[in-house]
């Protein structure tokens, strides 16, 4: 199965596809799931806010959406990421674009994984989660390099 990137109607360009999908897929396996087809469409905040308030009913501009597809233990969605909210979250939270897109992506897997971030709790576990897989992906690249 495969990890797909697309860019829509923005100025993008993903660094690192191969260790990105290397790490995508070593988190799902981690998580004993098996990875099928994730589409990651990285678009702009209006397109984005089109598709939150004609499938989602919501009028906010967001960072991520996610779109669950999965069978069983077989993780497949489309996960649709403003590049524009990226950019601007990362100032507000004070990390560099590549990190925060990173975190962004893996928010969206661990969604397919079943994590959720409604409550507080549940929010708190999801950013526990994103800062270990972040940190695996570090790992990973400083051993590669």
């Amino acid at each position: 199965m495969a990890v797909s990137f697309q860019i829509q109607n923005v100025e993008f360009k993903l660094r690192n596809k191969q260790k990105t999908v290397a790490w995508i897929k070593s988190v799902i396996e981690h998580h004993k799931k098996k990875c099928g087809t994730l589409n990651y469409v990285f678009m702009r905040d209006e397109d984005l806010l089109k598709v939150n308030q004609d499938f989602l009913h919501h009028n906010t501009l967001t960072d991520i959406i996610t779109f669950d597809y999965s069978e069983g233990e077989m993780l497949h969605g489309d996960i649709l990421i403003s590049v524009e909210r990226v950019h601007e979250n990362a100032g507000k939270f004070k990390t560099d674009f590549e990190t925060e897109l990173q975190r962004v992506m893996i928010h969206g897997v661990l969604h397919l994984l079943g994590f959720k971030d409604k409550t507080k709790k549940d929010a708190a576990l999801m950013r526990e989660l994103e800062e270990w897989c972040l940190k695996k992906f570090k790992k990973a690249q400083q051993k590669s390099s």
